[in-house]
């Protein structure tokens, strides 16, 4: 009795305020529309909350796939194995280097996407639509600029697109594929070329040490000093952060 009286009073006071009782039969409707959100400013507040979100949701993957993460990341890890020191320096490090040398790189890129279309849509001047547009710009100018034909050439075969005449006629899920790969293949390059030295000094070591009988020691506790002292001493991770840095101009 006095759970019906409860509930009693519940949809009486639910019928008071205008609201439907949970008993009562309701189809709710949601409805999405962009219709008429072509100007500026009038994009729901609510979808650019959504967008945001999705953009940072998104953001780890853009970091790796369309900036110059991908090679700076690889050559210092090159760099690390050719030392032969394990995980000295640690990942967390590696990785945190080439974050902040990615945003080095990637300034201008990132400030031209600033100026160009983030700023003006925020001062309502230009569409979101635009603003999207206008922001992929610089950004497949990058990346073009770091891909070479063979690998553009790759992937429009493999979608069957019509022949480009210029680079804007390729779309951009062509273009991301095609610098990704160009970014590892050069990353190897440059991997290769830091190996060259440090293995020299593997070798000299290991056939110093067969030339004295001393076969039964491991060459690398030899060579692993001295190929430390001499990166040290010739300034390397200096020399490897100009070249890769370099890479990108």
């Amino acid at each position: 009795m006095k759970t019906a009286a409860l509930l009693s009073l519940c949809f009486l006071a639910l019928s008071a305020c205008g609201l439907p009782a949970a008993g009562a039969p309701s189809t709710p409707a949601v409805t999405i529309s962009f219709d008429g959100a072509g100007k500026p400013g009038q994009l729901p507040i609510t979808l650019e909350i959504v967008g945001l979100l999705t953009l940072l949701s998104l953001a780890p993957a853009l970091v790796i796939m369309v900036t110059s993460f991908t090679r700076i990341l690889i050559v210092l890890s090159f760099t690390r194995s050719a030392l032969g020191t394990q995980q000295i320096p640690p990942n967390m490090v590696l990785v945190g280097l080439a974050l902040f040398l990615t945003v080095f790189t990637m300034a201008p890129v990132w400030r031209a996407v600033d100026s160009e279309a983030l700023q003006p849509y925020l001062k309502g001047a230009i569409a979101y639509n635009v603003a999207g547009e206008r922001a992929v710009k610089p950004i497949r100018d990058f990346m073009l600029r770091q891909t070479e034909e063979s690998e553009l050439g790759l992937f429009v075969k493999l979608g069957k697109l019509p022949r480009p005449k210029t680079p804007d006629d390729i779309p951009t899920y062509a273009v991301v594929p095609a610098f990704m790969v160009g970014e590892l293949k050069r990353a190897f390059t440059m991997g290769f070329m830091i190996f060259i030295p440090f293995v020299v000094i593997d070798m000299v070591v290991a056939t110093t040490l067969m030339s004295m009988g001393m076969m039964m020691m491991p060459p690398v506790v030899i060579s692993m000093p001295c190929k430390i002292l001499l990166f040290v001493l010739v300034d390397g991770w200096e020399l490897v952060t100009q070249s890769v840095v370099m890479s990108f101009r």
